[in-house]
């Protein structure tokens, strides 16, 4: 499979100042450079973005956290605390489409990086927010972090067991969710923008696009007028659609509609007269009767090897597969044919592994076109190149603390 080239790619063109750190904002900048986008992450001259001190540590500035919201990127170091790095960020511009930044409510106009701001200096804008909570709310200056949102936002109150205290989700589902709408919001703007000419200020509150992850049950929560049942690995209206335990480990069986149920009794566990049974005969009753049938069903299905089960279930057209373990799907061969993890070079390490855009255009995967940046890897080079800065300038900014210079080649 060939990669997509770079002039191919839709957001060649868009420059976008990434001034965001952590997770959700990252996230919105990363699919814009996925997409083309020549995105130029602004980091604090001493420390980065806070993510190069979590996860575990690649290199000397970057760590597993950091690298996966940041490939495709460029990285500068600015101190915004000073009127030298804010003037950095003002000649920056008008070179520029987008600004994404997640500052606590207010901090950006303090700095001289609001949107009202910035509009006077390009009217084309595109301005992205993201916060915790509703900047016009009386929680606008609540600091967002994504825990606290899975909570609030009864994300937790859905996950997990029944028997079991509220489970947060594996990984940061709200900062995820909200970089990507994030990204979608920034790429509709952009698409007015060619008709119109005009900016727009998107603002992205955490605690709105968590809400919307809860999707059919927070339906499901409004409509009975309390908290649905938890299910944990089940479907809370279709069954059987989960986790089973078979001989030697875990699969998942999704059974999607009757006539599929009829298969999976008669072809894969041998038992036509479960079906037959009126209790069970369709998936209304099956839900209806779940107490009696589940515990049947894991005794069943706890009686055959794994392989036989998937062999089976695949001959009878029923959605099922392997729980694998995150590092066997990392390195499986399915995950290596599709490209999704490379190894790219790094400066200390030799290479590191990437993940890869998950998006195909016409056919083809989007390429990672740079591994996430060591910091400040791009100071000089984006400063030289859009403003024009001398040496003699960069070293006086250095000297005085506005920004960090990688060595001269």
């Amino acid at each position: 499979m060939t990669e997509a080239k770079t002039q191919d790619l839709p957001l060649q063109g868009v420059r976008v100042l990434d001034l965001s750190r952590v997770f959700a904002g990252p996230m919105c900048g990363m699919v814009l450079a996925d997409f083309g986008a020549d995105v130029i992450k602004v980091e604090h001259p001493g420390r980065g973005d806070d993510t190069r001190d979590w996860g575990l540590r690649i290199g000397k500035t970057e760590t597993t956290y950091y690298n996966s919201m940041n490939r495709s990127k460029r990285s500068i170091t600015v101190d915004l605390q000073t009127p030298e790095g804010v003037k950095i960020i003002h000649d920056l511009l008008p070179r520029c489409d987008v600004v994404i930044q997640n500052f606590k409510t207010g901090g950006a106009e303090k700095l001289g990086l609001g949107y009202e701001q910035l509009k006077a200096l390009k009217p084309g804008l595109i301005y992205c927010s993201v916060a915790g909570y509703d900047s016009s709310g009386p929680e606008a200056k609540r600091p967002g972090y994504d825990l606290v949102i899975q909570g609030e936002a009864g994300l937790m109150a859905l996950n997990g067991e029944a028997n079991q205290p509220p489970l947060k989700f594996g990984v940061a589902v709200v900062d995820l969710m909200t970089g990507m709408y994030a990204a979608q919001a920034v790429l509709a703007a952009l698409f007015q923008r060619t008709r119109t000419g005009l900016g727009r200020h998107i603002e992205m509150a955490l605690y709105d696009c968590g809400l919307m992850v809860t999707g059919y049950y927070g339906l499901d929560a409004l409509k009975l007028g309390h908290d649905p049942e938890r299910y944990g690995n089940a479907h809370p209206s279709i069954v059987p659609y989960g986790m089973y335990e078979a001989a030697d480990g875990p699969l998942i069986i999704a059974v999607g509609n009757n006539a599929q149920f009829d298969k999976f009794c008669r072809q894969v566990i041998a038992r036509p007269d479960i079906v037959e049974d009126p209790r069970f005969a369709t998936n209304v009753e099956r839900a209806k009767n779940r107490l009696e049938l589940g515990p049947k069903l894991k005794e069943l299905v706890a009686s055959f090897p794994r392989e036989v089960l998937l062999q089976r279930l695949t001959a009878a057209g029923i959605p099922c597969g392997k729980v694998a373990g995150l590092h066997e799907a990392l390195t499986s061969e399915r995950t290596r044919r599709g490209q999704l993890v490379q190894d790219m070079p790094h400066p200390v390490v030799g290479t590191t592994p990437v993940f890869a855009p998950p998006y195909r255009m016409d056919g083809q995967r989007l390429p990672i076109r740079n591994a996430p940046p060591t910091l400040g890897e791009g100071t000089r080079e984006v400063l030289q190149q859009l403003l024009q800065l001398p040496e003699s300038e960069l070293q006086a900014l250095r000297d005085k603390g506005v920004l960090t210079l990688p060595p001269l080649d």
